[in-house]
């Protein structure tokens, strides 16, 4: 898979800007060995970071390859990764998948392409939006908006493979697109809203909240409880769960409580294990075949896109 859009660049991991001299960057380079080496009290993450990220841009020739947007050892295909596919893809399996209202990702990307452009000048033309050394030079929050949509998008993946005994409604309007639930799940093990993130990096719990450096202060599960909670009181539902989906290396574990919120669980979780967690560990119904319908119905005729 190819990195995410939002994962930190090498000039960001060497602490120099993108314009900076190679002395400079050599400079900075060696300076945060001595800092991170583990034999001196560093960092070995950090140390290893360093150490991957002037494989990158350590000479004139990796650096010329990295700003042009093929970085050595990269995927040949790295920039089609990150467009949407240009045509209509089929399920590997004929297994019926779960029935499906809206368009994962769909708000982000016009938001994403809007933005670059924007950033790049009204006017001046963008060939391709996608192209890997643009988004890499793009500030963070333009390069999160589109590892958003990625995200949203593999996890519409993840919840067709959940069977015709599940409805998913995606891109749900909450009154207000910036604060719009990614997606909402419906089946016989309970109702979800999910929100589909990626931070660029690891994060952990503490207080019933998501931590870490790379979410620059940001609440996710105070944001989703939000939400969920005015989209619940306007469709008269209550949420089983409330789940943020993140892509497997941002957890140290698969599954992450986080509590309860006004009766609903609170749960992170890696991308590889959402489809399982949905289903239920032991296949027993939570929601009957009557109720099961009358929330469907609900949510039917309520739910509206962004």
């Amino acid at each position: 898979m190819p990195a995410s859009p939002v994962s930190r660049t090498p000039y960001e991991v060497l602490g120099v800007p993108a314009t900076a001299a190679q002395d400079d960057l050599r400079r900075a380079y060696r300076r945060l060995l001595r800092q991170t080496h583990p034999d001196v009290g560093g960092d070995a993450a950090r140390f290893v970071a360093v150490q991957a990220a002037w494989e990158q841009v350590g000479t004139p020739e990796h650096r010329a390859a990295y700003d042009r947007g093929t970085p050595v050892g990269a995927p040949a295909d790295e920039p089609r990764a990150w467009a949407r596919p240009a045509g209509p893809t089929r399920p590997a399996d004929t297994r019926p998948r779960a029935r499906a209202h809206g368009h994962p990702g769909g708000w982000r990307r016009e938001r994403y392409l809007a933005l670059i452009r924007e950033w790049v000048g009204l006017g001046e033309p963008v060939p391709d939006p996608y192209d890997p050394a643009l988004v890499r030079s793009a500030p963070r929050e333009i390069r999160h908006i589109l590892a958003d949509a990625l995200a949203e998008e593999a996890t519409a993946r993840s919840l067709a493979e959940l069977g015709i005994g599940f409805t998913v409604w995606h891109d749900v309007d909450t009154g207000d697109p910036e604060e719009k639930l990614d997606h909402i799940a419906l089946g016989p093990t309970g109702l979800y809203a999910i929100l589909s993130e990626d931070f660029g990096g690891e994060v952990r719990s503490r207080g019933g909240e998501l931590i870490g450096e790379v979410l620059a202060g940001e609440r996710p599960f105070h944001a989703l409880s939000r939400r969920a909670r005015r989209l619940g009181r306007a469709l008269r539902v209550r949420f089983t769960a409330l789940v943020i989906v993140l892509p497997d290396d941002a957890l140290a574990e698969p599954i992450l409580s986080l509590g309860t919120h006004r009766g609903a669980q609170q749960l992170a979780v890696r991308q590889s294990v959402l489809a399982s967690l949905l289903r239920g560990t032991d296949g027993a119904a939570v929601v009957g075949g009557t109720e099961l319908f009358e929330v469907r119905t609900r949510l039917q005729s309520g739910v509206r896109f962004v």
